[in-house]
């Protein structure tokens, strides 16, 4: 599928519907999450737990995770797939999809085995690092948590501004990863 043909801009109520029903169901999530671990990373800062290297690994994890989450992962992969995703739908709308539109958008239905896989692998990891994070003793929770903090609000901001791109006629350049028809 060519993906500037999935990436026209809306242009009914019915399709702004859908597009502000999938990007908003995914921002929602990311929204959630970061609500819910920025207690969980500002609490080394506010109870004074952050020493030297504490204080290091603090700073090294919102850089890293920046960089890896925020940039690579959100903003040059996952937001640019949304966004197209999201707008192809809205372009050709199928009931069960559009009930379903955020997982659509991320790609966790309705997408080639192989980006299936994919999405659904990265995120039984994500889930696996949760646990394994939730076990650690605070500062050092706070410092994993203060970066993913920093990725997940990049990836936000990410969608938003391609979403807005996307509107004003230039969607992102990316495959869709939508199954064959038939």
């Amino acid at each position: 599928m060519n993906p500037s043909t999935a990436g026209r801009r809306p242009s009914s109520a019915s399709e702004w519907a859908i597009v502000l029903w999938s990007i908003g169901g995914v921002l929602a999530l990311l929204v959630q999450a970061i609500v819910r671990l920025l207690p969980r990373a500002l609490e080394p800062i506010l109870d004074g737990s952050l020493d030297a290297v504490a204080g290091l690994a603090y700073l090294a994890s919102i850089a890293g995770l920046a960089y890896s989450e925020g940039y690579r992962g959100f903003q040059q992969r996952f937001s640019p797939r949304v966004v197209v995703r999201a707008l192809h739908l809205a372009r050709h709308p199928e009931p069960l999809l559009v009930i379903a539109a955020p997982l659509h958008a991320m790609a966790l239905i309705h997408a080639t085995r192989r980006r299936l896989l994919g999405s659904w692998s990265l995120l039984l990891g994500i889930i696996g690092l949760i646990v394994l994070v939730s076990k650690l003793e605070q500062p050092w929770r706070g410092a994993v948590d203060a970066g993913v903090v920093v990725g997940l609000s990049w990836g936000a901001v990410a969608t938003l501004v391609l979403l807005i791109r996307a509107c004003r006629g230039s969607p992102p350049e990316v495959d869709p990863d939508l199954p064959k028809p038939g």
